[in-house]
């Protein structure tokens, strides 16, 4: 099941802005929640902790469940290549996260909804599915009759999509060109840590 409690405090305990209202709460309080957040004097991690600590940190960036991550995780092991490369590059082909790193949603959880309320095509026809793999020169796009919805409307106007993805704002579509490296994706994890934390 995906994430659906509080963004902020979540936000700031991983360090990271899940969503537009987390970013202006973590400049403010650059330290995680509760008593002890601002304290200099915070116990030491274990390695099997940092490893826990840069999963979750994938996983919620994905927004994503325990359950998929085991199997995108399985899937990239058994795949040719660096197993970490291939499980980021396999969580960036979702659809929601394409939608997401386009600029067509201001964060994951609306792109998530967006998918899962019908107001995405992907080659012209709609697609529901927030776990739909992308693939190279696939098109995306938001539903004719949606795009005059302000929240797409607020997204589109500071898009700035990464490499991989060629925007048009004017038809409010996104050509998925190429499966990026991991350099060019802009998510923030350890990666290593989490192939770690898997192949236990």
């Amino acid at each position: 099941m995906s994430y659906n409690g509080p963004k902020v405090k979540l936000s700031r305990k991983l360090g990271l802005e899940l969503t537009p209202k987390s970013r202006k709460f973590t400049s403010r309080k650059p330290y995680p929640p509760g008593q002890h957040g601002t304290s200099k004097k915070r116990s030491k991690q274990s390695d099997y902790g940092r490893q826990l600590l840069e999963k979750q940190r994938l996983r919620l960036q994905y927004n994503v469940s325990e359950k998929q991550m085991r199997n995108y995780y399985k899937e990239a092991a058994h795949l040719v290549g660096n197993t970490g490369d291939i499980f980021v590059q396999l969580l960036e082909a979702r659809l929601d996260a394409v939608v997401f790193r386009s600029g067509l949603a201001r964060s994951m959880y609306a792109a998530r909804q967006y998918v899962n309320h019908g107001h995405i095509h992907v080659n012209g026809k709609r697609v529901n599915i927030p776990c739909y793999k992308v693939r190279a020169n696939d098109v995306v796009a938001v539903k004719e009759k949606s795009r005059k919805l302000e929240c797409f409307q607020d997204a589109i106007r500071n898009a700035a999509p990464p490499p991989y993805l060629e925007l048009s704002k004017a038809d409010f579509s996104v050509k998925y060109l190429y499966v990026p490296p991991k350099e060019e994706v802009p998510v923030i994890c350890e990666v290593p840590l989490v192939v770690e934390y898997y192949s236990r």
